[in-house]
């Protein structure tokens, strides 16, 4: 099976997770038409329940499966690479059967337990995609080891298809019935994706599977594993990852408890934390968007570090690491710049209401939650897991506190969640930062990476916020205020990404070598004038 380059991977995981996520983005108006900000809200609440039951099945093991992978693929074991995916693939069908069963078993109590009682029937719906979304995560690791994302790609926008469809369909069907039913409904699609995403998957390993197991190119010298020895390594690796994201998620969890507690405490009725709570999710939804870019990056970034580790490569180790900060920060800091100056007309465009003070301010998240991914990447890649774990934990605990300090404030209130994410991500950074130089030894220059990416980001912000008003002006004599906020709104982003890559070649922060290295379709769909300008 074809291996593909960290940047290549990168650029074909990224490609599909930009398309699901605004694909998600774009649905939401359509759920928010049948469900309001309260159904909104309840929906969000469940699903906050199942991501955490979901990255306890699907964060440690298909890690742990292509971080072991790619180790054994580096020093010729192919044969043992191979078995360990099956045998974590047999440990994620027991994982996922017990979870689905517990999570639909107890899913009133749940309910109650992050305050919100009418979110029971999403969550007792949302069980069943425990169980595919185990089997699936289980393909997407060995793919990810052997360093070829394009299944992954596929299966994600798949998924993401049938999730659209499916969410509003079964929400519109069930809304007569009552909110919480219409609310349930909507999860019905998250379901279905997740079962054509297992369908693909398989179909696409069984039509390779005589290439997956053609190992002609098994190194005779290779160390072989026992069962137990393969198993013992895949629960070595799992066990601090599940433990590092499980408590990412459990904080976002205690958080949806938390929130709605401290607004009731702050004289919020439940109806209006509800609301308040939507606002939240809708300005997550849109960070989504960027930070899906940055978690194909993180995927790609892991594999390729750990097969460097695993050669005892510190030069390697450090170039590759140096390499993904630099990508990191030419997504994230324009990204950020400008959902924060277009923060109302996207809100108005998507039709998501009061809420965009939350991505004026809060864009700055995106940064720090995108540094917190690549360096636990890199981290784990090299094999330093429980060092990651625990700074990722400090930084939860952190914003739990500033959470429950800042929202109970009437005059902060929401607000407060995005102060205790910048603080919580704020702080894992600089344990990362610590970590990285005392145990690694390498250097990796954030604040270098992101210098050239943060002079053009101001530049295209200017740009940005200039055509904007501009365009607005210039088609007021169309009655639609909506037509007019969106034709504004796209021709400046559109606008604003070719200016701030013209820039960034002018200044060197993009190189001819960055094109060269791109898959030749996504390359084809850059303009002319600008790769012409590459030096």
């Amino acid at each position: 099976m074809k291996k593909q380059s960290m940047t290549k991977g990168f650029a074909v995981l990224s490609a599909a997770g930009l398309i699901t996520k605004v694909l998600s983005v774009l649905y939401i108006p359509f759920l928010l038409a049948i469900i309001g900000d309260e159904g909104n809200g309840i929906y969000a609440a469940a699903y906050q329940v199942y991501v955490f039951i979901y990255v306890i099945a699907n964060s440690g093991i298909p890690v742990a499966i292509a971080k072991s992978v790619s180790e054994l693929t580096a020093v010729g074991n192919y044969k043992d690479a191979l078995r360990t995916f099956k045998i974590s693939r047999f440990f994620l069908i027991i994982i996922g059967t017990v979870l689905t069963v517990l999570m639909f078993v107890t899913a009133k109590p749940l309910a109650v337990m992050i305050n919100s009682e009418k979110s029971f029937l999403a969550i007792a719906a949302l069980s069943p995609t425990l169980f595919f979304t185990a089997l699936a995560s289980s393909y997407k690791g060995y793919f990810q080891g052997i360093s070829n994302m394009t299944p992954t790609a596929i299966s994600q926008v798949v998924e993401q298809v049938f999730n659209m469809i499916f969410t509003v369909l079964f929400a519109a069907l069930l809304i007569s019935k009552s909110l919480e039913a219409a609310c349930a409904g909507g999860t019905v699609g998250t379901t279905l994706g997740a079962f054509a995403s297992v369908i693909v998957l398989i179909f696409i390993y069984n039509r390779r599977s005589v290439e997956i197991n053609n190992l002609k190119e098994h190194r005779k010298t290779a160390k072989r594993y026992s069962y137990k020895e393969l198993a013992a390594r895949i629960f070595y690796y799992s066990l601090p990852i599940t433990v590092c994201v499980g408590a990412q998620y459990a904080g976002n969890l205690i958080d949806v408890a938390n929130i709605r507690g401290r607004l009731l405490a702050g004289g919020y009725t439940l109806e209006m934390a509800s609301v308040m709570h939507s606002y939240l999710s809708k300005y997550q939804q849109i960070m989504n968007a960027p930070i899906s870019i940055v978690s194909a990056l993180a995927a790609a970034v892991l594999p390729s570090i750990s097969g460097a580790a695993a050669e005892k490569d510190e030069k390697q180790v450090e170039d590759k690491s140096n390499h993904a900060f630099r990508l990191c920060m030419l997504i994230v800091i324009p990204s950020a710049v400008g959902l924060s100056i277009l923060s109302e007309p996207i809100y108005a465009v998507l039709k998501y209401g009061e809420g965009s003070h939350l991505m004026r301010y809060g864009s700055l998240v995106l940064i720090l939650m995108s540094v917190v991914q690549i360096q636990s990447s890199i981290l784990q890649g090299a094999g330093k897991l429980y060092k990651a774990t625990i700074n990722v934990i400090l930084g939860i605990i952190a914003k739990i506190i500033f959470n429950y300090i800042l929202i109970a404030n009437p005059s902060i209130n929401i607000m407060g969640a995005v102060i205790g994410s910048m603080v919580g991500y704020g702080l894992t950074i600089i344990l990362n930062v610590l970590t990285v130089r005392k145990e690694l030894k390498i250097k990796i220059d954030i604040l270098k990476q992101s210098l050239k990416p943060a002079i053009s980001s101001v530049v295209m912000g200017v740009f940005v916020l200039l055509v904007y008003k501009g365009l607005y002006f210039v088609l007021g004599f169309i009655k639609s205020a909506y037509v007019v906020n969106a034709l504004s709104a796209v021709v400046s982003v559109l606008l604003g990404m070719a200016i701030y890559f013209y820039i960034m070649i002018l200044v060197r922060g993009i190189t001819k070598n960055d094109f060269d290295v791109l898959p030749a379709r996504i390359k084809a769909m850059i303009p002319k004038f600008i790769l012409s300008k590459a030096r």
